[in-house]
């Protein structure tokens, strides 16, 4: 039975945005599985009721069903032993959480701001007020109030990125010669900005920037149409 996965979508379903769920699609297309994927909304809970879950991405593996990207990555791991690895060892698997903690918490708060209004823009009628309710409870200010600098906050973004721009001076992926799930984690926010925004977040010359387009290099051709705006 075939994989799916439950992706959060704009009003164009083909806009994919979040980057939990883009690591996990990420992680699919790198062990080589073939996969379903299905847009979801904010405001259709109901989809994913079966879940246990309110937000996705939403794996369903034939009788198997996981939520949440680190779990569902978890799960990857342990059920396709024969496939590429997406973590390189149980304690590089150990190591990733402090990738998938510093993304979370770091990373994403420092992008977060250059792309509320943008997000906002592309979705579905259904779900900008409780986009806006939410985000404005969560930031405690309009959204259009969040980022009143986006070049200071473009500015803050790059300095955040240093740890990764120092270490990819001298390899050319997070998980050495090759991506691993930590390359997804933190490509998964480069993408979350690529399906809303036009905004050009890096310098021409940062190793980051290079890495980015190589993980766009390597997307399947689904995915790549994904980014495609």
């Amino acid at each position: 039975m075939a994989i799916t996965l439950y992706e959060l979508a704009g009003a164009d379903p083909d806009r994919r945005f979040s980057p939990f769920c883009w690591r996990i699609r990420l992680a699919l297309e790198h062990k080589g599985l073939s996969f379903a994927g299905r847009p979801w909304r904010f405001t259709e809970k109901d989809a994913i009721a079966f879940a246990d879950s309110g937000t996705v991405p939403v794996l369903v593996d034939g009788d198997r069903t996981i939520a949440e990207s680190s779990v569902i990555a978890a799960y990857l791991e342990e059920a396709y032993p024969d496939r590429p690895t997406l973590f390189g060892g149980p304690a590089a698997q150990a190591l990733t959480r402090f990738l998938v903690h510093w993304t979370d918490g770091v990373l994403h708060p420092a992008l977060a701001p250059l792309l509320l209004r943008d997000i906002h823009a592309i979705l579905a009628p259904q779900d900008r007020d409780y986009f806006r309710q939410s985000r404005e409870a969560r930031f405690g200010r309009a959204l259009e109030a969040v980022c009143p600098d986006p070049d200071a906050q473009r500015t803050l973004l790059r300095r955040t990125l240093s740890p990764l721009r120092a270490t990819l001076r001298l390899q050319p992926f997070l998980g050495g010669e090759g991506p691993l799930y930590a390359d997804f984690v933190v490509m998964g926010a480069f993408l979350w900005a690529r399906g809303v925004s036009a905004q050009a977040l890096l310098e021409p010359d940062d190793p980051v920037e290079a890495w980015r387009l190589r993980m766009l290099a390597r997307l399947g051709p689904e995915s790549r149409a994904l980014t495609s705006f």
